[in-house]
């Protein structure tokens, strides 16, 4: 691979992922951290892309999209997540779930379920899965996201405290390799911690265009939950990262 060409497909990974890490662009490249340096100084010093800590990202990326985007991008491989994991909840299970565009479409998989406890922040959600099957729901109060039509403060965080669930599931924004599991928004990572922390089972829920994304806020360490469930293999290091903290990795494939 000639240096033109490397920087070619460092920008254009950086444009697929909005942020991805240096030792992402180097497990992905098949070359070293110090060559992958070398070659993002001067796409750094001309301005074609921003370097962050570890990391580097487009000049005009500012997080997360908008919801209904989220939900079109990648739509096939966010339902066979989905899917995956619908098939591990029963009939009758305690479930909380925070509000993402995977968790959205998990929704959608377990209306197939009955009798299922559902605990969430989301109000498409909420929507989905209440007043049907004999199911029981309690959406968190709060702000309502214009966005998301989720409910996100204090109040939304205490309220999912009270409970204790068989199955508490979150989407992710971003998982490095440093920070592990992220977000963007300092009350969507607070809430989403706390879900973890609810669910005899914890469990993240995220397509591979997240992997060597680097968010704002930490959600939690790789050792802060038990499960993630992805359509495609993380790269190397995150890998490693998640075996040495006994997380138990599935992949998917796409449906």
């Amino acid at each position: 691979m000639n240096h033109s060409k490397r920087h070619s497909d460092i920008l254009r990974l950086v444009q697929e992922e909005g942020t991805i890490t240096i030792a992402s662009l180097a497990d992905r490249l098949g070359v070293s951290l110090e060559t992958i340096r070398r070659d993002v100084k001067p796409l750094t010093g001309d301005g074609s892309v921003l370097k962050m800590h570890g990391a580097i990202g487009l000049p005009s990326y500012s997080g997360e999209a908008p919801f209904e985007k989220r939900m079109r991008e990648n739509s096939e491989a966010k339902r066979a997540i989905a899917g995956h994991v619908a098939a591990s909840i029963q009939d009758g299970d305690s479930v909380m779930m925070d509000a993402g565009a995977t968790t959205s479409f998990l929704a959608r998989e377990l209306l197939g379920h009955r009798r299922l406890t559902v605990i969430t922040n989301s109000s498409d959600i909420a929507r989905t899965l209440a007043t049907v099957n004999g199911n029981r729901v309690y959406m968190a109060g709060g702000e309502l996201r214009s966005d998301s039509g989720a409910a996100f403060g204090v109040s939304a965080i205490d309220f999912v405290s009270k409970f204790s669930v068989a199955h508490a599931i979150i989407s992710a924004g971003a998982v490095d390799l440093i920070g592990g599991i992220m977000d963007y928004n300092l009350e969507e990572a607070e809430f989403a911690r706390m879900v973890l922390a609810r669910g005899a089972r914890s469990l993240v829920i995220t397509d591979h265009t997240k992997f060597g994304r680097q968010g704002l806020v930490q959600v939690c360490g790789f050792s802060g939950f038990g499960e993630l469930v992805t359509d495609s293999a993380p790269p190397r290091d995150i890998a490693n990262a998640l075996a040495d903290a006994g997380v138990r990795l599935t992949v998917t494939g796409v449906a």
